[in-house]
């Protein structure tokens, strides 16, 4: 046997609320407080994100709904501007064309009324493209 003194028993582990320290502890109401008024700015940009958000959205479907009404408008006006070329150069069409301007065909007989005015107006009505 030795006569030299046991080891020294193994350091114990403390809970970590017992090694705070009192100068840590004094920080603590300032870390809250920061982390408080971040929490707090986090929160207003947040809320003014989905408002702006809830406002972009319904001015955008206006704004598409605008849109699709003028689409729907200018794809009505091509159509009529496609069927007045396709139609523009049928003999139907010339024929009315030519009437409109007070030609007469081959076999048809000229009738003048009496009351008729000196300068005869237009005898169709204009056809105005888009």
């Amino acid at each position: 046997m030795t006569d030299a003194p046991p080891p020294p028993p193994p350091p114990q582990r403390r809970a970590w609320w017992r090694q705070l320290s009192y100068r840590r502890l004094a920080r603590l109401p300032l870390t809250m407080m920061l982390a408080s008024l971040l929490a707090g700015l986090g929160i207003v940009q947040l809320s003014f994100q989905l408002i702006n958000t809830a406002y972009r959205s319904v001015s955008w479907s206006h704004q598409t709904g605008k849109a699709q009404v003028r689409i729907q408008g200018l794809e009505r006006d091509v159509q009529v501007l496609q069927d007045a070329e396709a139609s523009a150069n049928t003999p139907e069409y010339l024929r009315e064309l030519a009437r409109c301007q007070g030609f007469v065909g081959v076999d048809e007989r000229i009738v003048v009324s009496p009351d008729a005015p000196e300068s005869p107006g237009e005898n169709c009505k204009a056809l105005r493209l888009p």
